[in-house]
């Protein structure tokens, strides 16, 4: 039964996972949260959608993220710089967790992109140096291939609509003919990186995550302030949206300055960080419902599968729930062990590849930030 060790280091998480196909006994996947500190187990909450037992066996499932300080993104040569420094201590902590031996191992899977340059390089060069101490072949993956084969094989979707949803990437993704077809996405921004450049803004913190930060400040909110609403056919477009918001927050941080709120001209409430969160999502994850439903009913799908970082917010996952349920159809999610980038969704689409017969050369090795979806020969579904 072949056994792969996978690498993913696309943006601010290192992930390292190690994933055996097919399963010989049921087993709860490890928690991947920043564990490198202790072998300690923290509880994670159950995957969402149909429960079953996943169709691999999830040896070890390690992450450790990258913080920046709040008003800051996090620039490529210090993210490239943190997975230098804790990539060996990952694969050392995966492999004692996974109770796997090097000749157990048959491929070291890496993601070859899309991402940012600096860091996908440091991860690369890790993989590369473990295939050549070990002699294992390598495999190349497809970041976002990662997060869909993932998805499935988690939630048990069988042929949904994707919506795929992160930092770095936005689009509505269906199979068709070995491909991932990709029917619409974001024209300019992701929705991922919206969302954090205006945590940015409002001087959010990073830690866990800038979007998670937003999510609950938008709980407390509930005035629906007037944004841009930019659905162009089958796409997305979010740099007006960003700047419309940037503009009210600095309407309201000015207003704070004078000690004086800025109020709703409709209600005369006052504007605070948790109504322009609040707005923010809301207008947003409605365009991202617009264009899935869309997808749905061209392809006829009755399943909605979301994965990629921002598919962790409870908001975006209830308003796709009641999309679904109007059609008749049902929405699958994950929990944050695998909607955040991870190592062990790079291991299993690195893994379905290697059985049919694939594998990358040293020599054609080099990472790519932009490496479309719809590339990727997909010869492991009818």
């Amino acid at each position: 039964m072949p056994i792969a060790i996978g690498l993913e280091g696309s943006a601010n998480k290192l992930g390292v996972g190690i994933i055996l196909h097919p399963p010989t006994r049921d087993l709860t996947p490890p928690s991947p949260h920043d564990s490198a500190y202790s072998d300690d187990e923290r509880s994670s909450q159950p995957s969402k959608g149909t429960p079953r037992s996943p169709p691999v066996q999830i040896l070890a499932n390690l992450r450790h993220t990258f913080n920046s300080p709040p008003g800051t993104g996090f620039l490529p040569k210090d993210t490239a710089a943190h997975h230098r420094r804790w990539v060996v201590r990952l694969v050392k902590q995966a492999m004692a967790q996974a109770h796997v031996q090097l000749e157990d191992i048959d491929c070291i899977c890496f993601t070859r992109g899309p991402g940012m340059g600096g860091p996908l390089s440091s991860v690369a060069i890790a993989a590369r140096t473990l295939s050549q101490l070990w002699d294992k072949p390598l495999v190349g993956v497809n970041h976002c291939v990662g997060h869909v084969e993932m998805g499935r094989a988690i939630t048990g979707a069988e042929n949904p609509v994707v919506l795929y949803v992160s930092g770095g990437n936005t689009q509505v993704i269906a199979y068709s003919a070995q491909r991932y077809r990709i029917f619409g996405e974001a024209l300019d921004v992701a929705v991922g990186n919206c969302l954090d450049r205006f945590a940015r803004v409002l001087n959010i913190p990073n830690d866990p995550a800038p979007g998670y930060n937003i999510e609950q400040l938008a709980k407390k909110g509930g005035i629906m302030l007037e944004l841009p609403y930019a659905v162009k056919g089958m796409d997305v477009s979010f740099s007006g949206i960003l700047a419309r918001v940037e503009e009210m927050a600095a309407k309201m941080q000015q207003a704070e300055t004078k000690n004086e709120p800025w109020l709703d001209v409709a209600t005369q409430q006052p504007i605070t960080p948790a109504e322009l969160c609040f707005t923010l999502q809301e207008t947003v994850f409605a365009m991202l419902v617009e264009i899935t439903e869309r997808a749905m009913a061209h392809v006829g799908a009755n399943q909605v599968l979301i994965v990629g970082g921002v598919g962790c917010n409870e908001r975006l996952q209830e308003m796709m729930g009641i999309m679904a349920s109007e059609r008749g159809g049902s929405v699958f999610a994950t929990d944050e062990r695998f909607c955040i980038d991870n190592g062990i969704m790079i291991a299993h689409a690195g893994l379905l590849a290697y059985k049919q017969g694939f594998s990358t050369a040293l020599s054609d090795s080099g990472v790519t930030q932009r490496f479309r979806t719809d590339e990727v020969l997909i010869n492991w579904r009818d």
